[in-house]
């Protein structure tokens, strides 16, 4: 073969160990996405368990304790692993589970390493917990999920899924050997085959992870460019960007596209008194009133200052007033409560559509903005359509 099992563990510890360092200094720059401190850790202790291939071979003193507490430390970096990715997905973390398989291996290779010396049994029941946890690790990336995405988790859930197949053909491997014949440094291309193979597809796991962290940050990257940070509606250039998309749309099926601007009446007046902290309350009440109120291909959207647009793909400017009125009555009806005192505010909206005006956005808001600008002259805490001021 020209490979050598205890090389072989070696190298790839300082390579798991060069993993760690590089994902420390990352969890410092991930913000809230958990799992990575998780991956740190495990590369670390899949280094000190292959690092401990030294002090492997017979008659190295302590060096049944040498095998157990590798293995230990390798199943501990697996299980954490497993907990990373879940952490990372933000699901819960199953620890009693990791726990149960860490405490397993290191309780059969106290009982096949050291109180009762058999090499096969110990390397086939590690091999067989190994791939569980590969195997669940597997099972928790290849999953549906969304294309900018998809590649990074079937990439690293494809790594996993090798490496359970891996455990499994050492494991009926070295049962298939002769009684006694497995040794952990034996000269037979099982050993060096399958630790290479097997370095060399965690090293495509950590790799994965890091994909997988880079698709997140870019994610969030981008949410963060699209939102507004107070309320969490997408701001006037994201909207401006989507009504680019549905004008496109619309030309192509037909459809009308309608448009609501709402504004909080007299909402200076509300900073004014009670300040910008109950301001900016009052804006993210609405904004959550708004977003529980619309459809699923519905756009919502701080448009400037106190200033929201909605924006509605295949809906007539009647659907749409409609849908504003009932928005107007729900916000009407919501109560602020501040120290001993009780704030109700109120909304006026405008609302147009396509069928008069066109498919493009800037018409289509200063359409709606005139029906708005309306409202406000009538009193306020009403809903007016562009079509009813001629």
């Amino acid at each position: 073969m020209g490979l050598d099992t205890r090389t072989v563990m070696v190298m790839f510890a300082m390579l798991a160990f060069m993993f760690f360092c590089l994902l420390q200094l990352a969890g410092l720059h991930v913000g809230r996405i958990r799992g990575v401190r998780q991956w740190a850790v495990a590369n670390l202790c899949i280094s000190l368990g292959l690092s401990l291939a030294y002090f492997y071979t017979y008659p190295t003193p302590g060096h049944h304790w040498a095998v157990v507490f590798g293995a230990t430390l390798i199943a501990t970096g697996i299980c954490l692993q497993l907990t990373g990715i879940q952490a990372f997905k933000e699901e819960r973390s199953n620890w009693q589970v990791a726990v149960l398989i860490v405490s397993l291996v290191f309780i059969q290779g106290i009982w096949f390493g050291v109180m009762h010396a058999d090499n096969s049994s110990r390397a086939i029941v590690n091999s067989l917990l190994f791939a569980m946890v590969y195997a669940a690790s597997a099972r928790a990336l290849l999953i549906h999920i969304e294309p900018r995405l998809r590649i990074a988790y079937w990439f690293t859930g494809l790594c996993f899924a090798i490496l359970v197949v891996v455990m499994l053909v050492r494991g009926i491997m070295i049962w298939l050997l002769p009684a006694g014949a497995y040794g952990l440094y034996v000269n037979m291309a099982l050993n060096p085959l399958s630790f290479f193979i097997s370095c060399m597809v965690q090293l495509c796991v950590t790799f994965g992870f890091l994909l997988m962290l880079n698709y997140r940050l870019l994610t969030d990257l981008q949410v963060i460019a699209s939102r507004d940070a107070l309320t969490g509606a997408l701001n006037r250039r994201s909207i401006e960007e989507e009504a680019l998309r549905l004008k496109a749309r619309c030309e192509r099926t037909g459809n009308p596209l309608a448009i609501t601007m709402i504004d909080i009446d007299h909402f200076k007046s509300i900073n004014d008194r009670y300040g910008h902290p109950v301001g900016d309350e009052v804006l993210r009440r609405l904004a959550k009133i708004a977003q529980t109120s619309i459809r699923a291909d519905d756009y919502f959207a701080r448009y400037g200052g106190e200033e929201f647009c909605l924006l509605l793909p295949s809906t007539t400017e009647n659907e749409a007033w409609a849908l504003a009125e009932r928005l107007r009555i729900t916000y009407a009806e919501m109560i602020v409560e501040i120290g001993v005192e009780s704030l109700n505010s109120t909304i006026s909206i405008g609302v147009a559509d396509s069928t008069s005006i066109g498919l493009e956005f800037t018409s289509l808001v200063a359409a709606a903005d005139q029906a708005l600008y309306r409202a406000k002259q009538q009193g306020r805490n009403r809903v007016v359509s562009y079509s009813s001021m001629d």
